[in-house]
């Protein structure tokens, strides 16, 4: 869980939320998810939508720093 938070928070710094918010709020959402998950006990399943929340963080962290790339200077 803490990774993807860590993940998330490094997408937003980015600029992921106005470049990639489509993979930032599906993070989110699996982060919602993960979160209600452990709460109900459902740890492998909370592992799972955590892993998810990463990886969708991490996409929408590499659709920010492509987009800050393609920037006119």
């Amino acid at each position: 869980m803490s990774d993807a938070r860590q993940a998330i928070g490094v997408a937003r710094e980015a600029g992921a939320d106005l470049t990639a918010t489509a993979d930032l709020r599906a993070a989110e959402a699996y982060l919602d998810s993960a979160l209600r998950r452990l709460s109900e006990k459902s740890y492998s399943q909370a592992k799972r939508d955590a892993v998810l929340a990463k990886d969708k963080a991490l996409e929408a962290l590499a659709g920010a720093e492509a987009a800050g790339r393609n920037q006119p200077r």
